[in-house]
């Protein structure tokens, strides 16, 4: 296995390495090392069927269904399909506005996700080069970043996300297919409360947990506080060294970390240019840190 870094903020290519069969342990600790360091991972030219992309992504940790899933894979609710294709009918045959804000998945959720996993089947492409980037940024530089004041300010805190707010900006925004939110996904999905600050359980580093999708406010302080120190926060993540783009290529598996980064999908193509995607949302199940313990030294 060749882990060659971007030199970037963010990013890395891992080369020479079968997807298609279970990973060793070995494979399993220097994946994760390389996720928790690098961010971004991308596994070119792969050929996945459904069954295979997912025991991939299950390797990582347990795979979510999507409370608000409407499109998946046949047989494989874990399996979303991210697409602006239609079929015959004119129906969409995927969600078509997946992630365009910024945001970490499964903020929202008591149980947080580890890392995403998308696999391009068909990428938009405009005068031969691929349009539809995936934004990251850097949440390692960014809590490195603040001001002593800032992180003594923060720490200890936690701050209310909640999986409405998200859904309810896409929700609003012209030509979205998205319905309001049942009582019952609303009851499945309750506000929850994170810490500001977390310890990666990859890197064992401080992270800063706050995202515009989801994160409403401060908890336990005057809301005009918490909104002046949220929108320092915010307009800290957008430097551009902490930014990293994914330029997609058709069998890309691109996994990445929902821990250590916020991401955007740039929607910038049309509906004549296809774009098809398999997305599985690894939860952080694992104990990590004994998984590492073994290897950590001397991994990529």
């Amino acid at each position: 296995m060749k882990i060659i870094p971007s030199g970037q903020t963010l990013g890395a290519q891992v080369q020479d390495i079968d997807h298609a069969t279970a990973l060793s342990n070995d494979a399993l600790r220097t994946v994760l090392t390389a996720l928790g360091k690098h961010g971004a991972l991308c596994f070119p030219n792969q050929t996945f069927d459904t069954a295979a992309f997912a025991a991939f992504a299950r390797r990582f940790g347990d795979l979510e269904v999507n409370v608000a899933n409407k499109f998946h894979e046949p047989d494989f609710p874990e399996v979303m399909i991210l697409s602006n294709r239609t079929d015959p009918a004119g129906k969409p045959v995927g969600l078509n506005d997946a992630g365009q804000g910024w945001h970490t998945d499964m903020s929202y959720s008591k149980d947080i996700a580890l890392a995403n996993v998308l696999h391009a089947q068909a990428v938009p492409m405009r005068n031969g080069k691929s349009v539809g980037e995936t934004q990251f940024r850097n949440m390692h530089a960014a809590y490195d970043e603040l001001p002593d004041e800032v992180k003594h300010k923060i720490e200890g805190h936690t701050a209310t996300h909640d999986f409405e707010k998200f859904w309810e900006v896409m929700r609003l925004r012209p030509g979205s297919h998205r319905a309001r939110l049942t009582n019952e996904q609303r009851r499945k999905k309750p506000p929850v409360s994170q810490p500001l600050v977390r310890i990666h359980p990859l890197t064992a580093r401080k992270v800063l947990y706050a995202n515009p999708g989801y994160t409403m406010w401060i908890d336990g302080i005057e809301r005009s506080e918490s909104d002046t120190i949220l929108d320092y926060l915010f307009r800290h993540q957008e430097r551009a060294d902490f930014l990293y783009a994914h330029h997609w290529a058709v069998g890309d598996l691109l996994m990445w970390d929902n821990i250590g980064t916020v991401h955007n999908a740039v929607a910038d193509y049309m509906p004549n240019e296809p774009r098809y995607m398999r997305r599985a949302q690894v939860m952080a199940t694992l104990d990590y840190t004994s998984l590492l313990q073994h290897g950590r030294d001397g991994l990529a």
